[in-house]
């Protein structure tokens, strides 16, 4: 089996692909990681919104019970944003969660990997991951760099977090 067998699409995202519209990706892990509810749940969909106000179709992506989503509902948006079992999956996490029919937030990484099975060009998000501080040490390189290089997704980004040691980001990525 490949991961496309496990690839769900929100109707309005497959409507999209299949007339050629815009779409964007968005990633999920600030619904169940990155807020406190329910100003997590608002901003998901302020962020849709924002997608739909600029003429594109916004496709939010997660992992529930196994399924790869492309485009959530509010029900699934809702129940990303109050379950503490919901995991962070990154490019290493998503066989697992597939497999054991988890639920899991999308990060950077994963998010490309989907976006990219469903053939959906951009993915916005507010940042991304790179090198961590004392990495020289720890070896600590978010997947989110790997993932840049390797998909054929382009991602819109304020940059890498700030907490990350950036100098050390840019130079990975040269």
């Amino acid at each position: 089996m490949k991961f496309s067998d496990y690839l769900d699409i929100h109707p309005d995202v497959e409507e999209a692909i299949k007339n050629g519209e815009p779409i964007v990706a968005l990633e999920s892990t600030i619904i169940s990681h990155g807020m406190p509810y329910p100003k997590n749940i608002e901003t998901a969909l302020t962020v849709e919104e924002t997608v739909r106000s600029n003429k594109a179709v916004p496709a939010t992506i997660a992992i529930i019970n196994g399924r790869l989503k492309v485009g959530l509902t509010h029900e699934e948006i809702e129940y990303l944003a109050t379950n503490d079992e919901v995991r962070k999956v990154s490019r290493r996490d998503l066989a697992i969660t597939v497999s054991q029919k988890q639920s899991g937030s999308t990060t950077v990484a994963a998010t490309m990997i989907i976006a990219n099975l469903a053939e959906i060009a951009v993915f916005a998000t507010g940042g991304i991951g790179g090198v961590h501080r004392g990495a020289e040490k720890t070896l600590d390189i978010s997947a989110d760099l790997e993932e840049l290089a390797n998909t054929n997704v382009c991602v819109v980004c304020a940059g890498a977090k700030a907490i990350l040691d950036i100098g050390l980001t840019l130079e990975y990525l040269e």
